[in-house]
Parts: structure tokens; C-alpha cells; sequence
């Protein structure tokens, strides 16, 4: 794979979204010809997409933020995965590459019900399309279904040699059908199926409970200053 420069800049500290009393920067690349190739790149950098934008934290006082990605073709699955899975065999599932009308219902009523109190919150069709839609890669969407009615939706970038879990969203309905942990594990299946050597889950950040489940898809690897180790290399960091 070729390598590329490319120009990085530095956001102004803001509050943390996710450890109250912390101060967040971001690394973000300022590129204007991207394309799967290079973000795959990024992606084992530590990077993340979020829309059209590349970034990664850089935050000088904490290092709470770990990119962790799941080698798919070693995935085994926990007892309690393999719960989740039974519990929710009734459903079934399908891949689209475009966004519909329903998608952005579901995803209205879900940062409604699930996120009222968050930055995401009111909900609009312009914070969706920002949020999850990209210019220069067309996103992936895996829906999932009761029988006619859509009751999930998993945003995810299908890149050459991996998968990027981007963001997942569900009926508040469903709430005991632990469709986030379902809708990861469809997603470690895909990958696995399409002959990916990766998903990648975003950051593991240990001190926020919303953010430290991904240590639960094993084996997994994280990012470190050595680069990527696999789950026995590493220990939960803080800041």
C-alpha cells in the first residue's frame, strides 16, 4: 500500500465530551483529495471519520482514549454474545448503500428516547446527514428487521481491508434485545464473511461506562505508543 502526506492540524481545547472536567483536542487532517485507501491508512493511525472530517484526540493531559479494532477471523464469541445472538435469532438483517427516509425516523426517535440529555440532542435530518453521510466514501447501512419493521440501523465504512463501525442506532422499543452488542456482532460477521482482516470500534475509553464495552469483542487490539498490541499487552488506561 502507498503512502501519502498529508497536512494535520490542531482543534482549540473544548470540554470532553465524554470525562467531565477534562479538556479535548483533536488532530484533523486537512486534506481535500480523500478516499478509502488513505483513511484506511488513518485508521490504523488512530484516526476516525465523523462525516467528511479525519480527526484523532491529542489532548495534553490525558491519553484516555484508545483506538481498538477486532481481528474479525480470530473473533470468538463470550457466552454472553452467544446469548444475544439466541435471544435475537427471530431477526434477520440486510446491507443497503444508501440512506433512506426510515433511517433518519429511527435515528430521530433513538437520540430522542436514548441521548435527550447529550450534544446530539434535538435530533435534525441536517445533524444526521452531517454525522454519519461522507462526500468522498459512500457509507454502508445494516438493517435490521422484526419481520417487516425496521428496528436497527448500523452506519459502517466497508474499506479494502476492513471495517469501520461508524455508529449504531436502534427502536427504544427494544431496549432488552441488547441490539448495540447485536449489531457489532452482525457486523464482526460481515466482516469475517466479506474476508476483512479488521473492524474497527472507534475509541475504548475505560472511565466512561457508555464507552467501555469494547474490550468485550475478544481478541481485540489497541493502539498504543509501540503500535498496535493485542489484549494481553495492555492495560485499561486513565488519565
Amino acid at each position: 500500500m502507498n503512502s501519502k502526506s498529508v497536512t494535520v492540524g490542531i482543534s482549540k481545547p473544548f470540554d470532553c465530551s465524554y470525562i467531565v472536567g477534562n479538556q479535548e483536542q483533536l488532530l484533523v487532517i486537512q486534506e481535500s483529495h480523500l478516499d478509502g485507501q488513505l483513511f484506511e491508512q488513518l485508521l490504523a493511525m488512530g484516526f476516525r471519520r465523523n462525516g467528511n472530517a479525519i480527526y484523532k484526540p491529542r489532548c495534553p493531559a490525558c491519553q484516555a482514549c484508545q483506538s481498538i479494532r477486532v481481528p474479525v477471523q480470530t473473533f470468538m464469541l463470550s457466552k454472553r454474545q452467544k446469548r444475544t445472538l439466541k435471544k435475537n435469532q427471530h431477526l434477520h438483517w440486510k446491507v443497503v448503500e444508501n440512506s433512506t427516509p426510515a433511517h433518519y425516523a429511527l435515528y430521530d426517535r433513538y437520540i430522542s428516547a436514548r441521548h435527550h440529555d447529550g450534544p446530539m440532542y434535538p435530533p435534525s435530518q441536517a445533524q444526521f446527514d452531517d454525522f454519519l453521510l461522507c462526500d468522498w466514501l459512500p457509507s454502508t447501512f445494516i438493517e435490521l428487521y422484526d419481520q417487516d419493521k425496521l428496528i436497527g440501523v448500523a452506519v459502517t465504512d466497508n474499506l479494502a481491508h476492513s471495517l469501520s463501525a461508524i455508529y449504531s442506532y436502534f427502536d427504544p422499543d427494544y431496549e432488552k434485545n441488547s441490539l448495540g452488542s447485536l449489531m457489532i456482532l452482525i457486523q464482526c460477521q460481515l466482516a469475517k464473511s466479506l474476508g476483512k482482516h479488521f473492524i474497527y470500534l472507534g475509541y475504548q475509553i475505560d472511565e466512561n461506562r457508555k464507552m467501555s464495552y469494547k474490550r468485550q469483542y475478544r481478541p481485540y487490539q489497541i493502539l498504543t505508543a509501540d503500535g498496535w498490541q493485542n489484549e494481553e499487552q495492555v492495560k485499561p488506561l486513565s488519565c
